[in-house]
């Protein structure tokens, strides 16, 4: 699979840089950009198409690029460390998936610090040069490097593969199976016992895959609500803009930076728990200690329910303050409290995600087979996008339903007069039930690749191997 994987990822990345390079270009060719203005001397002119048409082309063709890399660099990254044989392998995966998320954290980081930065103080030639020549030197290393990875062959279409499947199942649903003493030789199977026609028979393998989808689907579809609730950021940005935001002194931490308390729980969380916790908890208890991918997700979930929860109590105790304080009717007042009472929200959710995101991509890639890597890591970005529609459709709905009767909808823009605490404690009662439903896919599901692989350890101790013995098999992986 990483063959394909290796040319999807060198093809996205070159046209990543190509549509930096053209969004680059919309700033030094000053016929791609409307003239400068001003109220006296120049009147401003509006866009014209082709300047449009220029500009969005530079984002279609960074979203084909982000389309080619994201769902492939992380099974890619996971095909050149990943050793079937290897007794630490789990830990080894999870490691490499912690460190992955967290530096696609840092690079949002980078991102909003910065080279915002620079585009606000220098300039959007610069702060378009920049990531454009960063692009070019991660196509160019990546692509310098190809002899390097290891880019085993791709032997199936899955798509085709699946469709393959539920066509043939459903041609073939009134068949009955053959008694195992029976003689008689399917018409599809040759004399040399090679089918006469593939595409009217499906191997074992075809069949398996296809049932490992469907069994992750209950599973998958738990993570989409914490995915809902991240997307309400915009509402954060909102208290936070009618909050005291002085950090030190006259120093004032802007109302859109508040996101990056989330993003530095996640990144300090991996580093704690990678380098820290689970190397302590390892010598305390002499042998090595794994949170299952299940018990992750499951905390991931939990923390995004307290998540709401507080988010509701802050909103419900900063709507207070500005009743006392006579701004129920002017959102730009400044509500007499601390904009940093939102921080434990933030911190919550960046739990949520570090917990949850991470355990998802890590179960789906060991769960699937080989065959299936790339579409394990996508299941993560699939679910995040269906999220959103759902997280609009919810708000659309609530601010439709709580609107009638000429009432002042819960989402108002008005932050004031509206009672977004009510909306979080919607989001944070269906947080709860989809923690229940969590419990119940948790369980339907049965053990998962990490619990086999205990079971099948445990019956190797029973057959004479040590404890000690297997601890100190391990010991190596545990270190590195």
């Amino acid at each position: 699979m990483s063959d394909l994987l290796f040319n999807t990822i060198a093809l996205g990345s070159a046209f990543s840089f190509l549509g930096m390079f053209v969004l680059w270009l919309t700033t030094m060719i000053p016929q791609a950009k409307p003239g400068p203005c001003n109220q006296h001397d120049h009147p401003c002119k509006s866009t014209s198409t082709s300047q449009y048409l220029l500009l969005l082309s530079a984002f279609v063709i960074i979203s084909i690029g982000a389309g080619g890399t994201r769902p492939c660099s992380l099974p890619f990254g996971a095909d050149q460390i990943d050793k079937k044989d290897n007794p630490m392998n789990e830990r080894t995966l999870e490691r490499f998936f912690g460190w992955y998320y967290a530096a696609a954290a840092v690079g949002v980081i980078l991102a909003f610090t910065g080279i915002v930065y620079i585009q606000d103080h220098f300039g959007w030639k610069l702060g378009f040069g920049i990531p454009a020549i960063l692009m070019f030197l991660s196509t160019f290393f990546f692509l310098l490097a190809s002899s390097l990875y290891i880019k085993p062959k791709v032997k199936t279409n899955l798509f085709s593969s699946f469709v393959q499947v539920i066509v043939l199942s459903y041609k073939k649903r009134k068949l009955t199976f053959p008694w195992q003493d029976s003689l008689d030789i399917p018409e599809e199977i040759g004399p040399d016992g090679v089918a006469s026609n593939p595409s009217n028979i499906c191997t074992v393998d075809q069949v398996e895959e296809l049932k490992t989808l469907i069994r992750v689907m209950p599973l998958w579809s738990t993570a989409i609500m914490i995915s809902v609730n991240i997307s309400q950021s915009s509402f954060g940005l909102l208290q936070a803009n009618s909050m005291d935001r002085r950090l030190i002194g006259e120093l004032e931490i802007p109302a859109g930076s508040f996101t990056m308390f989330t993003i530095g729980t996640i990144c300090t969380w991996i580093m704690l728990y990678d380098r820290v916790l689970i190397p302590l908890a390892s010598k305390i208890r002499g042998k090595p200690v794994y949170l299952g991918t299940k018990v992750r997700m499951g905390i991931g979930l939990f923390c995004s329910f307290l998540s709401m929860v507080v988010s509701a109590i802050v909103e419900h105790i900063r709507r207070r303050k500005a009743f006392q304080q006579g701004l129920s009717n002017n959102s730009s007042g400044l509500v007499n409290m601390s904009a940093y009472w939102l921080v434990p929200q933030h911190v919550l959710g960046g739990f949520a995600e570090a917990f949850n995101s991470i355990a998802q991509t890590e179960f789906y890639y060991s769960e699937f087979p080989k065959s299936m890597s790339s579409i394990a890591s996508a299941m993560l970005g699939l679910g995040m996008a269906f999220a959103n529609l759902l997280a609009s459709a919810i708000l659309n709905t609530v601010n439709h339903v709580t609107s009638i009767g000429r009432k002042v909808s819960w989402t108002s823009t008005n932050i004031n007069e509206g009672h977004y605490e009510s909306y979080y404690w919607l989001l944070a009662i269906m947080s709860a039930v989809n923690l229940l439903y969590f419990l119940v896919c948790s369980w339907g599901y049965g053990p998962c690749l990490e619990q086999r692989n205990e079971i099948r350890l445990k019956n190797k101790r029973g057959c004479g191997s040590s404890e000690e013995e297997l601890w100190q098999s391990n010991e190596i992986g545990l270190k590195n």
